[in-house]
């Protein structure tokens, strides 16, 4: 099973190099740091993985970074979820992945959405 804590709500500024210095401090272990960046910009995404060597440093982790304060906001950690499928909307993933009969209506934000195309075209 994996180790991974989710640390978010970073500053785009942060660096592994950071995240790892922020650990030493407080005497807590990472076997790896990954900052999730925008691969044309190479900027930031404000979150960060950290793979730990066992589910006591993973908590402690989770435990130090949540809701610590940084630059006028909350840092989120938390475990990191198994990724999803590529191309799998959020809400299909609440509702089970089910499709939902259609009537012979049209959905009312669809429509309104046809109709804003239809006047741009």
């Amino acid at each position: 099973m994996s180790h991974t804590v989710f640390l978010g709500n970073l500053p785009t500024w942060v660096t592994a190099d950071d995240i790892m210095s922020w650990l030493q401090a407080e005497n807590l272990v990472a076997d790896s740091i990954k900052v999730i960046r925008n691969p044309e910009t190479q900027e930031s995404k404000g979150f960060a993985f950290i793979e730990t060597p066992n589910s006591e440093e993973m908590q402690a982790i989770i435990r130090r970074f949540d809701r610590a304060p940084l630059e006028g906001r909350l840092l989120r950690a938390n475990q990191a979820q198994p990724p999803r499928p590529r191309g799998q909307r959020p809400q299909e993933r609440r509702r089970g992945g089910r499709k939902h009969k259609r009537s012979g209506k049209q959905n009312r934000s669809q429509s309104a959405f046809a109709q804003e195309l239809a006047k741009v075209l």
